[in-house]
């Protein structure tokens, strides 16, 4: 399988449908395809040649989509980066991946004099925004409209598709290996779950760089559908794109959903438009699905659970489970059944399956599973041990197949649908000198799911704030990954025998009423 037969398929059902609409400009699936050969070329004739990594830092758009599928068509592959990342992290996911191309858009031209310099592979910086060129960078438009179209590099099956950085447990970000037949699995296994084709039409509210979003970029251009987008998600803004474009379907992470049902003008938009809201990133609050499902409900709302190593999707629970009456009755609190490509079971330390209804590790295997992680082979092998993705989510099935997510075996925090490994932000708090020692983990917050929170002891005689503390930090990583909260204190953390913090033993004050723990 490759990406660019997702075009060449549109083009087949659909070649004079909507491909885009971005504000006022909108492009066939013709006009999608040539432009997507030109920017190839354009791609090539500044050095991008087969396995040439290519980053792209910028806001959704048009312009987004024509690089999933132009950098491939061109023979590299993808590397988006996370828009929230602090430089030093920008710097290393450019530096880690060795990408040659930067495509920047005008709400990140101003972060380049921070990354000038330091950036070791990059050798053309490509401008895709609206406004002035900044010095030293290549025009987007101008590698479209100066070039021919390109033949497809023809890349395909398990060649590499592109680098997908996630958070690191060790305290650096993994670039996760995702293959063409990775992608396309993915796509097929949403266009089964979430019954998408050429009708559709899906809108890019959630960050293009994310899997979660992107999950449905493959799925919906091999149906033949359209894609509607804005540039990042604001309730209103989300509201008069449903209408105005005309959207039937979207994804939006738990807290878009919750920020969307409590806007105040909600009710001023006709949004029946609206047929499927697929979510996933991070655990929904069932108060905040309920309400939405009352607002909404001629649309269908339908739960994603998986990683950036699964392509996403592993699980998926449909629509007529989300009810808390009749037969279905419960389901609700379920990550669903597998996908259809997906083989999953939960299994021991030793990596036997348990019985139904017993904890263990989810684990999964099949054509939707991740290459590894670049240039980490032991982790690679670690985490693909026995030909199973190890998830380090815990979790039980039970007689109907549905997949219960309790607890994560990971030091891991989801928060706002973003990943955070504890020991990036504790790495990032013991470079401040007043720190003795600390332990950052996740707290239930009602409206992100999970909250930031570090356990502080400073060394004697010293003294610091919380906003000390998130000024320093956000000087160092992603805002998102920046303590929200702060207990200082005096006694020494909690430590096991062999010396490890017990964070299992900090945790427990903060999750004592829960049922489970993650929020």
């Amino acid at each position: 399988m490759h990406l660019s037969q997702c075009i060449n398929r549109a083009i087949q059902l659909n070649p004079q449908g909507l491909a885009t609409v971005f504000g006022e400009r909108k492009h066939t699936w013709i006009e999608f395809k040539d432009r997507v050969a030109r920017l190839a070329q354009g791609l090539k004739s500044v050095g991008v040649e087969d396995n040439d990594r290519v980053a792209i830092l910028a806001l959704n758009s048009d312009r987004y989509l024509e690089y999933f599928f132009g950098v491939p068509w061109a023979g590299g592959m993808v590397v988006p980066i996370n828009t929230r990342l602090a430089p030093p992290e920008i710097i290393f996911t450019l530096n880690d991946s060795e990408a040659k191309v930067l495509v920047v858009d005008d709400a990140f031209v101003d972060m380049l004099p921070a990354l000038k310099g330091k950036m070791d592979s990059v050798t053309t910086i490509v401008f895709s925004g609206e406004g002035e060129m900044p010095e030293g960078c290549v025009s987007y438009e101008d590698l479209i409209n100066n070039n021919e179209p390109a033949e497809d590099a023809g890349r395909a099956g398990e060649d590499l598709a592109g680098l997908f950085y996630t958070g690191g447990t060790t305290g650096r970000s993994k670039g996760v290996m995702l293959s063409h037949d990775n992608l396309l699995t993915n796509a097929l296994n949403i266009i089964n779950a979430v019954k998408i084709d050429a009708e559709v039409i899906y809108l890019h509210a959630a960050p293009m760089f994310h899997l979660a979003d992107c999950a449905s970029t493959f799925a919906v251009t091999l149906a033949g559908g359209g894609h509607s987008f804005i540039s990042k998600f604001e309730p209103e803004e989300t509201l008069k794109a449903i209408v105005r474009d005309k959207v039937t379907n979207c994804l939006l992470v738990p807290t878009m959903v919750n920020m969307l049902v409590n806007f105040p003008g909600f009710d001023k938009y006709d949004i029946s438009g609206l047929q499927r809201v697929l979510y996933g990133a991070s655990p929904m609050p069932e108060a905040v699905l309920i309400k939405a499902m009352k607002l909404m409900p001629k649309c269908k709302f339908m739960q994603a659970y998986g990683m950036t190593e699964t392509s996403p999707l592993i699980t998926f629970l449909d629509d007529q489970y989300h009810t808390q009456e009749g037969p279905h009755a419960g389901r609700l609190k379920s990550a669903g059944h597998a996908a259809v490509a997906v083989e999953l079971k939960i299994a021991d330390e030793n990596d036997i399956e348990v019985a139904r209804g017993g904890v263990g590790e989810v684990l999964t295997r099949g054509p939707h599973v991740m290459k590894g992680y670049w240039k980490m082979e032991e982790l690679t092998k670690e985490t693909l041990r026995g030909g199973w993705m190890h998830t380090a989510d815990m979790g039980y099935m039970d007689d109907g197949g549905f997949i219960y997510i309790v607890d994560r075996s990971k030091d891991m925090i989801i928060s706002g649908g973003e990943n955070v490994y504890s020991t990036e932000t504790e790495n990032a708090i013991y470079q401040h000198p007043a720190v003795q020692e600390c332990a950052v983990i996740g707290i239930p917050h009602e409206e992100w799911g999970e909250q930031v929170h570090a356990v502080i002891v400073l060394h004697q005689g010293q003294s610091l704030t919380q906003d000390e503390l998130k000024k320093h930090c956000a000087e160092l990583i992603a805002g998102y990954k920046c303590p929200r909260s702060v207990t200082f204190q005096d006694e020494p953390l909690p430590v096991s025998g062999a010396g490890k913090i017990l964070k299992t033993e900090i945790r427990k004050p903060f999750w004592k009423d829960k049922g489970k723990g993650v929020n």
